[in-house]
């Protein structure tokens, strides 16, 4: 076979394969080529323009030549069959007749009697409606609240209104979800009516007997389930998410506070409003009875603690934070003397309640703060940070006695044990652990929640711990075996404040900005609902 012939072969291997591409659009830029592969149809001939063009090549180059013309009876070994180009005629013949099959199912593809659309016919397809993005945020509450913070890769990004710590264990937060909405129907497209030739007038048929009805067809769809009932609503209730509650020593009252920068306190009881007790400039994030059952402390993201009668809310000193920012969390101690405050800053702060001043500021996380407790002696403080770090502190002289990862996100709702010798925290990897003070080692762990823990509360006799979590649930735990005893779900969104009710029935405040008592089984009551939206 010589040369010239080689190369016009090649040429005609080029065209069929640069044709095979033209078909599906390669040629001219076609955005849709994804979706053309979409068939077999498409592979093949893909497939088959790679084949030609590589034939093609193969041609050019001379790398397909054929076998070599030898003398009759001449073996062809020694010398000769090292140096000697046996060919290629299996492959030369496979390239010699992969074009005249290529061109035939290409024509039969195109003319054949099974096509229904000439070449270039376009089926159209209705539009698809976009779905509306889903937010992973919910309004009005700061993203602390709203999931757990999640750790930025190295180096860490601020995200407004606090930064989020660095990777420890990423546990992507699970957003709301959403209700199954019906799928949308695709548009219904017009046909033009088919013009006919008029034809005669002909007589009517005789009418037919009516025939009975069919059955309709039994459905294939299960049917949705119920909607839940809308909230009931009150005038007088909070505006937005309920994040603090705090029942007062003689269980007559409870005060929260809330994201709409509100404090409330409520008679338990009458279940009633008793009266606002103030306002903060921004989201209100603690409020606790102080021990003389007259005032109250109350704090929040405006970066002031507010000391407030009870009986009118008249406010008698405000301790201002200044360049330390934001108070995420307040303790204050049994006798009334000391408060502590974290700051957004990641600042630990000692009030003295007597003389109306601040007697430490303490450094040293580098993250804000999420949770501070005060021991029952008054004389020992523990911190979190939302990187999951734990600090005890020294009330008095404001030094910092240990510091110790506790958990692989952010810490939140941390409570003393009655002894003064264990804490117990929750946190952002979904578990709740009690800590020996002692040795600075894990006594426990509670596992279930499937969500940030947020919230923590003890009962009056140390023997049950209740926890709120994002998950929307409230769950009540045995102490001293680390089981769930039982679980409460609101299915209305997380969960942000628990307090054990006078009963011991436990009391819940969350996204859907009601107060709810938890009897020991079955649903929750909502002592005192939201405020219409």
């Amino acid at each position: 076979m010589n040369r010239g012939a080689d190369r016009l072969l090649a040429l005609v291997l080029l065209v069929i394969g640069v044709g095979c591409f033209a078909m599906l659009g390669l040629a001219q830029g076609d955005a849709s080529i994804a979706a053309s592969f979409a068939s077999m149809r498409s592979v093949a001939i893909f497939v088959a323009g790679v084949v030609c063009v590589i034939g093609a090549l193969l041609f050019f180059a001379g790398l397909l030549p054929g076998r070599p013309n030898q003398l009759s009876g001449t073996p062809l070994f020694g010398r000769a069959a090292e140096v000697q180009n046996p060919g290629r005629p299996r492959l030369r013949q496979v390239f010699l007749v992969l074009p005249a099959l290529v061109v035939l199912a290409l024509l039969a593809d195109q003319f054949g009697p099974w096509r229904v659309a000439g070449p270039g016919a376009e089926v159209a397809v209705p539009n698809k409606p976009k779905a509306e993005p889903k937010s992973q945020d919910i309004a009005g509450v700061p993203p602390d609240l709203a999931a757990p913070p999640t750790p930025p890769s190295s180096p860490p990004v601020a995200i407004p209104p606090e930064p989020t710590p660095p990777v420890q264990a990423a546990n992507p937060p699970e957003p709301p979800v959403q209700p199954p909405s019906a799928p949308a129907q695709p548009p219904a497209v017009a046909l033009a009516p088919a013009t006919s030739p008029p034809e005669a007038a002909s007589p009517p048929a005789p009418a037919s007997p009516p025939q009975a009805a069919l059955p309709s067809p039994p459905e294939t769809v299960a049917p949705l389930p119920p909607a839940e009932p809308p909230l009931p609503t009150e005038p007088d209730g909070h505006r937005d998410a309920v994040v603090w509650l705090a029942v007062s020593a003689d269980g007559r009252d409870i005060i929260s506070a809330s994201a709409d920068h509100m404090i409330k306190l409520w008679d338990i009881a009458g279940k009633r409003l008793i009266r606002n007790l103030g306002e903060h400039k921004d989201m209100a994030r603690t409020a606790l009875f102080m021990p003389d059952g007259a005032t109250a402390l109350t704090a929040g993201d405006d970066g002031e603690i507010v000391l407030r009668k009870l009986a009118d809310g008249t406010v008698l000193h405000v301790f201002s934070s200044g360049e330390n920012g934001g108070v995420r969390k307040l303790a204050v101690s049994q006798d009334g003397k000391r408060a502590v405050s974290g700051h957004d800053t990641g600042n630990v702060i000692v009030w003295d309640l007597v003389d109306k001043s601040a007697l430490h500021v303490m450094t040293g996380h580098d993250w804000p703060i999420s949770t501070v407790a005060i021991s029952p002696d008054g004389t020992r403080a523990l911190s979190g940070s939302i990187d999951g770090t734990l600090k005890l502190w020294d009330v008095e002289s404001g030094k910092q006695l240990r510091s110790w990862h506790g958990h692989e996100q952010g810490t939140y709702g941390a409570v003393f044990t009655a002894d003064g010798h264990h804490v117990i925290t929750g946190s952002g990897d979904y578990t709740i652990k009690l800590w020996d003070l002692d040795t600075f080692k894990e006594v426990r762990r509670f596992e279930g929640h499937e969500g940030t823990v947020y919230t923590l509360a003890l009962s009056a006799d140390g023997k049950r711990l209740a926890s709120g979590s994002l998950d929307g649930t409230a769950r009540l735990w045995d102490v001293d075996s680390g089981n769930q005893t039982a679980m409460f779900d609101s299915r209305t969104g997380p969960i942000y404040a628990v307090a054990f009710a006078p009963d011991g029935t436990l009391l819940t405040g969350g996204y859907d900005r009601t107060i709810r008592d938890w009897p020991a089984t079955g649903d929750g009551e909502i002592l005192f609902a939201g405020a219409p939206q």
